[in-house]
């Protein structure tokens, strides 16, 4: 059932790493080479300030150029590293959603072809090739009815209780699958919060050791930007987060509680049958097992 292994997903983990080093330096290389062009001797192009004293020296802040940037140029070099861990978490998000979509889906928890023909070996009484035929399928209710049926000698209790441990331990391996999202929904905002609170306290750093009373708005801008990117980017990640969690953890409660409503359908048949025991003053009973070819255990109806 679980067509992604451990490898794939750490593969994916590390494309998404690459990614998001990949995208941040494009944007902060892009954001210097406009700077050092703007800033080249001879320049035409740079805007200047005619409001700012001609007599006052070039290297005044308020005099030199101020560069254009786009609003994602500026987004990238503003939230700094918690921008890049947000953005770190998004692609793990979208590789996470991505999977679960494919996992998640009927044919790999219920599929009708195996389930019409377990069924149908169960009318031809052929237990142990029903056995075989679940023990083999990788899918949800496979397991579970493998997990019932390799417990059949305890009686129909035993039968029950083996479905009901196989089914739990899938399900668990899929709720922690699907854990993660969870877990990047609540970490997401987090982070963003942690940038808009050191965004603030680097502009009120900023306002609180300005040379003097009058604090042009460019300096504190960055500080400002941090603090509303790095919320912006949080929430972004969060939001479907949080959508994907929910919604992925009712189809994975749906399928379960479908796959033990079929699976005590199909293993009803064993309701009369008693717990087969051996005693020292009795001959041995043959006990039904998934290595032996004769069934001697035979149900009422």
């Amino acid at each position: 059932m679980n067509a992604f292994p451990r490898w794939m997903r750490l593969c994916c983990c590390v494309f998404a790493l690459a990614t998001t080093s990949a995208v941040m330096s494009s944007a902060l290389w892009a954001f210097q080479r406009d700077l050092l062009e703007e800033a080249a001797p001879g320049n035409a192009a740079a805007p200047q300030n005619p409001a700012v004293d001609p007599n006052t020296p070039a290297t005044d802040p308020a005099v030199m150029p101020r560069i254009e940037e786009s609003f994602f140029s500026r987004m990238v070099r503003t939230s700094g590293i918690f921008g890049f861990l947000i953005l770190l978490i998004g692609l793990v998000m979208v590789f996470l959603i991505f999977i679960d979509m494919l996992e998640l889906r009927r044919e790999n928890y219920l599929p009708d072809p195996f389930l019409e023909h377990f069924e149908r070996l169960l009318n031809e009484k052929n237990y142990q090739a029903a056995y075989e035929a679940a023990k083999t399928n990788d899918s949800f209710i496979g397991r579970v009815l493998a997990g019932g049926m390799a417990r059949i000698n305890g009686g129909y209790d035993d039968v029950l209780q083996g479905m009901q441990e196989a089914g739990d331990e899938e399900a668990l391996a899929m709720e922690h699958s699907i854990g993660y999202l969870g877990l990047i929904a609540s970490v997401a905002p987090m982070i963003g919060l942690l940038g808009t609170v050191y965004g603030m306290a680097l502009t009120y750093h900023q306002v609180a050791s300005a040379a003097s009373l009058t604090v042009r708005p460019y300096e504190l801008g960055d500080g400002i930007a941090m603090a509303l990117f790095t919320t912006l980017q949080g929430l972004a990640v969060a939001i479907p987060a949080v959508i994907s969690h929910s919604l992925f953890r009712n189809r994975l409660a749906k399928f379960v509680m479908e796959a033990g409503h079929i699976g005590e359908q199909l293993l009803r048949r064993f309701q009369g049958m008693n717990r087969i025991t051996t005693t020292a003053t009795t001959a041995p009973v043959t006990r039904w097992s998934p290595t032996t070819t004769t069934v001697t255990a035979t149900p009422e109806n």
